[in-house]
C-alpha cells in the first residue's frame, strides 16, 4: 500500500477508482452486447453500475446517447478524483499514476514485468 497517502484517502480513491473502471467496463461491453444480455459479466456490469447511473441522472444531458452514459458518469468520477480530491484532501496531482489505485496497479505490472526479464 502507498504510504504517501492516509488510509482514508486510499480507501476513497480505491472505491471511486473501482466505480470508474466498472463504468468504463460497462461502456466497453455495451459496444458488443446489449444491456439485457445473458452474459454473466454484462449482467454484473449492469447490476453494479445502474445505481451510479441513476444517481447521476440529474446531471446527465438528455441528448446523450444511452450507451454513452456510463462513460459520461465515469468521466465525472475521474474529474472528481483528479481535481477535487487533491484540493479537498491536500495532496498534489502529478499525473494519472499519482492516483493510489492506478499507481498500485502500475507498480504490480512493473514487478511482474521485471520477473520475466
Amino acid at each position: 500500500m502507498n504510504a504517501n497517502f492516509p488510509l482514508g484517502v486510499i480507501l476513497l480513491d480505491y472505491t471511486l477508482g473501482a466505480a470508474m473502471w466498472t463504468l468504463i467496463g460497462r461502456f466497453g461491453m455495451s459496444i458488443f452486447l446489449p444491456d439485457q444480455s445473458s452474459f454473466f459479466f454484462m449482467r454484473m456490469f449492469v447490476r453494479v453500475t445502474d445505481p451510479m447511473m441513476r444517481l447521476a441522472r440529474p446531471i446527465t444531458p438528455g441528448f446523450l446517447v444511452e450507451r454513452l452514459i456510463p462513460l459520461y458518469v465515469a468521466w465525472f468520477i475521474f474529474m472528481f478524483r483528479f481535481y477535487l480530491m487533491p484540493i479537498l484532501l491536500g495532496y498534489s496531482v502529478l499525473g494519472v499514476l499519482s492516483f493510489p489505485l492506478e499507481g498500485e496497479v502500475a507498480h504490480f505490472i512493473y514487478e511482474i514485468g521485471s520477473v520475466f526479464r
